[in-house]
């Protein structure tokens, strides 16, 4: 048998910590998601590669890119068997997406979950993936560009708070606004609630929560995230923090029935 010779503990996820922030590990997973819809060929397949690795983003937040998920717990989220999830997980190795380190409890040495370690993108792994769309790019550049052109320093702040992109609702905006000024940080709170709200259908596109629903969870996490600011929560990421408090309740409401019904 192997030795294990890393412990378990918050200095071993913080040095196995692949990114410097959550929107890095996004981008990362939308480009892997783009790698597997071209290179695995069996439709089933690619469904359960892209919500494993669509899981593993979302208990990745803390450490960034490192989640100490059970496989049995994995399995459970994904309605299969363990062995299954091992050859996912092994697929997902092979194709350069993750690796795994063994762990072992600092209290009494013994094996416990690895910790599962999203990998940066590699540069031909990138070159292989199709190109984006700008086609949202230019408009938001250039409103970038006309706002630094016609505001003085003293201003961009509360001019940001009403330059909020279009995609965000409005609702939520404003709620948020009362909080941080500047609209891209607005928009990346928005960001984080859409990038939770996991494909259940990689077929037909079909999301977890309806906008509505989104919206509903985008108010009480936000409320409750103000609160711990409040509260004096220390915090390393704001974003990566607030994207905790969004998964728990997604992970939550899934299964209430009355909300699902709304």
């Amino acid at each position: 048998m192997k030795k294990i010779d890393v412990i378990a503990n918050e200095e071993s996820y913080t040095n196995l910590s692949t990114f410097k922030d959550v929107e890095s590990l996004n981008e990362t997973v939308r480009t892997y998601r783009d790698v597997i819809k071209s290179s695995v060929k069996r439709a089933d397949v690619q469904a359960r590669l892209i919500n494993l690795l669509e899981i593993l983003k979302r208990h990745s937040c803390k450490y960034v890119g490192v989640s100490f998920l059970c496989k049995n717990s994995i399995a459970g989220m994904l309605e299969v068997s363990y062995k299954t999830v091992q050859r996912l997980m092994k697929k997902l190795v092979d194709l350069g997406m993750i690796r795994q380190v063994a762990m072992k409890r600092k209290s009494d040495m013994l094996q416990t979950a690895n910790a599962v370690i999203i990998q940066p993108v590699k540069k031909e792994v990138s070159d292989k993936t199709p190109a984006k769309s700008p086609t949202k790019c230019p408009a938001n550049k250039t409103t970038s560009i006309s706002l630094k052109q016609n505001t003085n320093k003293r201003n961009d702040a509360s001019l940001n708070a009403n330059f909020v992109a279009h995609w965000v609702p409005e609702r939520f905006a404003s709620l948020v606004s009362c909080f941080y000024q500047e609209a891209k940080t607005i928009q990346e709170f928005w960001k984080v609630i859409k990038q939770c709200n996991r494909v259940v259908n990689v077929f037909t596109g079909d999301r977890a929560f309806n906008s509505e629903q989104e919206l509903s969870i985008g108010i009480r996490a936000i409320k409750e995230f103000v609160m711990k600011v409040k509260e004096g929560v220390r915090m390393k990421n704001k974003f990566g923090y607030f994207n905790g408090i969004v998964n728990n309740l997604m992970d939550k409401l899934y299964f209430d029935r009355e909300f699902m019904a709304e």
